[in-house]
């Protein structure tokens, strides 16, 4: 079996009146892809920076582990976790034009990495720059290097992210909806190279996204969150083919779904009704209110994650599909 590169256990992260990820658990395999979905509130992109120990001051990890390569990330202090961050954990962040700084050039931003954890010249760093600007398929990457951000296309811009994040080959990349944004076009651009960097760099890829398509594309296995907890995780084609918790099954009636000959399946998509739950005050299934097959009893407790395999869990007791493990020789896909 692959060797697990990260553990996250019992993560509960609060502000100071709501705890907005309440024990969270999942693992990242050395190489493999890992796919967080959610609606917008679900608490993906604060994990995410949880892991990279980057919360905002209001919030703080209350209890848990985050156990990285046999490290627990939160017993490091600041300059152990600058050291690591960047080189061996490394992060797309949503929105490249907020996160690339305006008033240098590319080159210079990718280079102040390569300076940072490579301890590269200015002039060695400038060439590397070069390098891993053709890595992530830029075109005139001699002339591109000095480009301003606001000289490039969205699409350019991510790819400038990718290059930085990739500069020092980390063994975990975790990417923030990286394709927000993006025409559909340079979406499949975006991701294919990530996955291409993936294989070539042999890291691991934590890709936190809402788009269903995205994960039954490029996702080796998928953790479902609602309201700051793992509802369900399973490999895509059980999700897909055999969705448990009332919250995927909504998250996929409310996403398009191709047939085999590449047409939408006909009728309308069902949404599902409500908002998700505040963080705070809650009792019971913090899904309960928008669950159509919710009952009483869905009111007492919040219900515990019930194992079919270690890749297949779901936090739902009365869900119809529940059924005996299968036969280890019937779980590939």
């Amino acid at each position: 079996m692959t060797s697990l590169l990260l553990q996250v256990e019992n993560l509960t992260i609060g502000f100071p009146r709501a705890e907005p990820v309440r024990n969270l658990s999942f693992e990242v395999r050395a190489g493999e892809t890992l796919a967080i979905v959610g609606e917008s509130g679900s608490g993906k992109s604060l994990t995410a920076l949880a892991l990279m120990q980057l919360l905002p001051r209001a919030a703080a990890v209350i209890s848990g582990r985050i156990i990285f390569d046999d490290r627990d990330l939160l017993g490091l202090d600041a300059r152990e976790m600058r050291h690591l961050r960047g080189r061996d954990i490394a992060m797309i962040f949503q929105e490249p034009m907020t996160s690339l700084n305006p008033v240098m050039s590319i080159g210079r931003q990718i280079g102040e990495v390569l300076k940072a954890h490579e301890k590269l010249s200015g002039r060695a760093a400038r060439e590397r720059a070069i390098e891993l600007l053709k890595l992530v398929r830029i075109p005139a990457a001699e002339k591109r290097v000095d480009d301003y951000p606001h000289q490039l296309s969205g699409g350019m811009r991510q790819r400038v992210m990718i290059a930085m994040a990739v500069a020092c080959r980390p063994k975990l990349l975790i990417a923030d909806e990286p394709t927000t944004a993006l025409d559909v076009t340079i979406q499949a651009q975006v991701l294919d190279l990530l996955d291409t960097l993936r294989r070539e760099l042999q890291m691991a890829v934590v890709l936190i996204t809402h788009d269903l398509g995205v994960v039954a594309q490029w996702a080796d296995r998928v953790v479902v969150m609602y309201a700051g907890r793992k509802v369900e995780q399973a490999l895509p084609g059980e999700l897909f083919n055999d969705p448990l918790h009332p919250y995927t099954r909504g998250l996929l009636s409310a996403s398009p779904r191709l047939k085999h000959d590449f047409h939408y399946l006909e009728g309308p998509l069902t949404e599902i009704s409500g908002s998700i739950v505040s963080a705070a005050g809650e009792v019971g299934c913090p899904f309960r209110p928008r669950c159509c097959q919710a009952r009483a009893s869905c009111g007492h407790q919040v219900p515990p994650l019930i194992a079919q395999t270690p890749d297949r869990l779901v936090a739902c007791p009365f869900t119809s599909s529940l059924k005996a493990v299968p036969d280890a020789a019937h779980l590939s896909l």
